[in-house]
């Protein structure tokens, strides 16, 4: 079960919050913050965005500290690499970003069969997720996104995360 689990599969079962929860701990290097939901207040004159107040749950020790910045550098890679699979996300940032793409299979196909989402019924297609902190030396800002059957990662759920991203930091939105 470990080998099926470190290389996403397996019977794994999170909400897009506990996937949240997990990367800002991990962006945290191991500091558990409660999440966090945003609340815009909207007074006369201004559109200022209040945050309600977090509490440490707990810290995660790590025997090798250097391990969580392994991490990390491989989600900064994952963005900003030559080879990353959430390239787009990171252009033309004023900072670096640090994530990670991922597909949930819904249906199972035998072993000898090659995927073809264009053959299979659409509640059956695999789900994209893509979990981002920014900025990656420095966090302040978690998102996860999981697009109920729609494909890989990079391609449907990571483009929402980078607007989510731009909109929270106040940066132009894409055209």
């Amino acid at each position: 079960e470990t080998l099926i689990s470190g290389i996403g599969q397996g019977f794994n079962q999170m909400t897009p919050i506990q996937l949240a929860h997990a990367t800002a701990t991990l962006a945290m290097r191991g500091v558990s913050i409660s999440p966090q939901v945003a609340r815009a207040s909207r007074k006369t004159g201004q559109s200022e965005l209040q945050l309600i107040a977090t509490e440490t749950i707990e810290a995660l020790p790590m025997q090798k500290s250097q391990n969580w910045e392994k991490v990390i550098n491989s989600m900064v890679e994952v963005i900003h690499g030559k080879r990353g699979t959430a390239r787009h996300v990171g252009k033309d940032m004023p900072f670096e970003i640090a994530g990670k793409t991922g597909t949930a299979q819904v249906f199972g196909i035998k072993q000898d069969e090659e995927y073809d989402a264009d053959s299979i019924a659409k509640k059956l297609r695999d789900h994209a997720l893509f979990v981002a902190f920014a900025p990656a030396d420095d966090p302040e800002f978690v998102v996860a996104i999981v697009v109920e059957n729609g494909g890989g990662g990079s391609k449907t759920a990571a483009p929402i995360a980078r607007k989510m991203i731009k909109q929270f930091f106040g940066i132009t939105p894409d055209e």
